[in-house]
């Protein structure tokens, strides 16, 4: 079956072309994560294509999705990308769509639940900036072209997605890592449940990833499963999409593990995987 792997990442060595401006690695890791390696790991988990999202090692400057466009460039018909900018930099708009401009780039990320800094590494649950009406030209002209924005929040921060949305009902969003449930979440409770609101806007789509983080147990993540019914429940397998995280998952899975996991979720059938493998993907970006 086809799979469509919505979140990874790749960056390559710490060099004055492209340089490193944190050093925000994968627990354990150290080095490069090239375009050539994800192949590879692509290839041995049968995975048909992926998306690359720029990592925060690369802060929010003008360069810092260079190497995703360059692996992009280099495997066109294997890879898609998501990018990252400086949303309050006095040119935002220009650089937004400048960004979305590219090929195959299906859009622009916001790191919600980590605080705002040059390098995206500390997490906040509770921190508000992407309310700040400075940004709204960004969401007026994500609207206008078109485009996905990529937000990555806790459970805690899922209201101010819904006040986004009701000022701005243009917009796609995806949420990343399904609101990366922890410790202070439960499928049935608040404030992971706010996510059924938010799928009563059609413009919200949701990535099943980065489970192996977030779980407490080992393959098949069997205690996140509850979460993911719910989201089949109030999403629909229509607006799925299944993403490895890989390799910042590499301190709790590998490659394969990331993504085989759908194949042992119990109460989904044949069709609500074939969505989360691909078809959502394929219905959302062509």
């Amino acid at each position: 079956m086809t799979t469509i792997d919505a979140h990874t990442h790749a960056w390559g060595e710490n060099s004055e072309t492209r340089p490193w401006v944190g050093d925000d690695l994968p627990p354990d890791w150290s080095g490069a994560y090239t375009h050539e390696g994800l192949i590879d790991s692509m290839d041995a988990a049968d995975v048909d294509e992926a998306v690359v999202v720029t990592p925060p090692l690369y802060g929010r400057g003008p360069a810092a999705n260079e190497y995703t466009f360059a692996s992009i460039a280099a495997h066109p018909d294997r890879l898609w990308g998501v990018g990252t900018m400086d949303f309050f930099a006095a040119d935002a708009v220009d650089r937004l769509r400048r960004l979305v401009g590219r090929d195959r780039i299906l859009g622009v990320r916001m790191h919600a639940a980590l605080r705002y800094d040059p390098v995206p590494s500390a997490m906040d649950r509770t921190t508000g900036w992407i309310l700040d009406d400075r940004l709204r030209p960004i969401w007026e002209t994500a609207s206008e072209l078109g485009t996905t924005v990529f937000v990555f929040p806790k459970a805690q921060q899922l209201c101010m997605i819904e006040t986004i949305l009701k000022g701005h009902p243009g917009i796609t969003v995806v949420i990343d890592h399904m609101a990366w449930p922890d410790g202070t979440t439960a499928p049935d409770e608040p404030p992971w449940t706010r996510l059924r609101a938010l799928a009563a806007h059609p413009n919200v789509y949701m990535k099943l990833s980065s489970l192996p983080r977030s779980s407490a147990e080992g393959w098949p993540y069997s205690d996140l499963h509850p979460y993911v019914r719910r989201l089949v429940e109030w999403f629909g397998s229509d607006r799925l999409m299944i993403g490895s995280d890989y390799p910042w998952m590499d301190r709790w899975a590998g490659y394969g593990e990331c993504v085989s996991w759908l194949d042992e979720c119990d109460g989904l059938s044949t069709g609500d995987r074939a969505w989360i493998r691909h078809q959502t993907f394929r219905g959302l970006f062509g």
